[in-house]
């Protein structure tokens, strides 16, 4: 079976400070590429997607944070997909969605990722590793 390759129609990649601040710098431009891409505010493909980059840089900082390295954030656009990828300096822990204890007021962000992407996963790099998540388009 032969696969077919995608060409992606636009590309943004950043990288951010490994901070609180950093995180919702990213989750803002991010919103902002889309719209300049033609994907409102406000719709639904731009809501799941700001909610998923909160996430994922959230715990990008919280979890994966390596003193002095930065994380980065990449879009790609493609005909059929959104993908969102972070990339943190951190390769020993890997993300799993897990049901926190009723009482925690944490740890359901990767349970929201789960619920909102059409697929995620993770791949490692050279030095850390990519979570990333992909939005239909249609």
């Amino acid at each position: 079976m032969k696969s077919e390759t995608v060409t992606p129609t636009a590309e943004f990649t950043q990288r951010f400070s490994a901070t609180r601040r950093g995180a919702r710098v990213a989750r803002h431009l991010a919103v902002q590429q889309l719209d300049g891409w033609g994907i409102p505010y406000g719709g639904d493909l731009s809501d799941s997607a700001e909610l998923i980059v909160a996430e994922l840089t959230a715990n990008a900082v919280t979890h994966a944070r390596v003193q002095g390295r930065d994380f980065e954030l990449c879009l790609t656009l493609s005909p059929m997909t959104l993908r969102i990828e972070v990339s943190d300096a951190r390769g020993d822990r890997e993300p799993s969605p897990r049901p926190p204890a009723p009482d925690s007021e944490t740890g359901r962000g990767l349970l929201l990722v789960d619920a909102l992407a059409t697929k995620w996963g993770t791949a490692d790099r050279v030095v850390g590793k990519t979570v990333w998540a992909e939005l239909s388009r249609r």
